[in-house]
């Protein structure tokens, strides 16, 4: 069995070398492991890309949402698996499929499941002359803040996202979006627009609460127009799942996602930059394979 490990150092804030040392070692406990250390993210791209194309039997990655959505580049509709170590901000993916949260914790799991043969096959986004993606894809607000809290050094992990939050209130404005599904098709004043392969996203809002990551189908949150004291009332929600009650909101499931309008919104998923509407959206059912016991079923 061959492991290739990418970490990125800086993940977490640093990874001092002891912990990387122990993540290391709980892997070569059961396979054979070459380790990469990546510098920045044309080497991450690189070095996950290589693992793969030389046959990798698993590609393990230690870092945040960021480096997770490179590997998912890579290892998609591949037959190398990918072994998730958090040590970011978020962890949305990692948090979805029930990874431990600590580096160590998630080395030692991925240990066992690699011995043990243990594969939990989820779906992926596929956008449209672009590229894949594992958790969520938001445009709207939600996107504004995404982009808004990457830019910002300070302060660090999830109070940078309501802080932001905070600051994209101010212009918060409702735009027309044409949402087609292979169910049909409507054109609606959304102040956002999430697809959820897996429920969260901005480190475990569940944005889509009911999404399971294996069941062929997007869950679709669209929330209408609103103003911004209302959204205020509704974001508190947010945080358990409970803001698809509100009348303002309307959820919906589907295999196939056309977002359209002349808005000039630009998409984010798994928390990076994809492209600017309109983009057409399709889940590909158990085209990623993580070295993880299943969560369920």
């Amino acid at each position: 069995m061959r492991c290739v490990l990418v970490i990125n150092p800086a993940a977490g804030g640093g990874l001092s070398a002891k912990v990387v040392g122990e993540l290391t070692d709980h892997l070569r406990a059961v396979c054979e492991v070459r380790t990469v250390i990546a510098t920045d993210e044309a080497g991450t791209e690189s070095a996950v890309r290589r693992a793969v194309e030389d046959d990798a039997d698993v590609l393990a990655v230690v870092g945040g949402d960021g480096i997770a959505h490179l590997a998912v580049q890579a290892c998609a509709e591949s037959a190398t698996a990918l072994a998730l170590i958090p040590a970011g901000t978020g962890n949305d993916l990692a948090r979805s499929l029930g990874i431990p949260h600590e580096p160590v914790a998630a080395a030692r799991a991925a240990a066992k499941a690699i011995s043990a043969g243990a594969r939990q096959h989820i779906d992926l986004g596929k956008i449209a002359g672009t590229g894949w993606f594992a958790t969520v894809l938001c445009a709207g607000f939600d996107a504004k803040v995404n982009a808004r809290a990457n830019r910002m050094r300070w302060p660090r992990g999830q109070r940078r996202y309501d802080v932001a939050l905070i600051r994209e209130l101010l212009g918060l404005r409702a735009r027309s979006v044409r949402l087609e599904t292979e169910h049909g098709v409507r054109d609606v004043e959304a102040t956002l627009i999430a697809v959820g392969n897996t429920g969260s996203y901005g480190g475990g809002i569940p944005i889509c609460p009911d999404a399971v990551a294996d069941d062929g189908l997007f869950d679709v949150t669209v929330v209408g127009e609103v103003a911004r004291r209302e959204l205020v009332r509704i974001l508190p929600r947010l945080r358990t799942g409970r803001h698809v009650d509100h009348p303002a909101v309307t959820t919906l499931r589907a295999k196939t996602v056309r977002l359209g309008g002349d808005n000039g919104w630009l998409a984010y998923a798994d928390g990076e930059p994809q492209a600017r509407l309109p983009l057409t959206i399709r889940c590909t059912p158990a085209a990623l394979s993580v070295a993880c016991v299943p969560t369920h079923g």
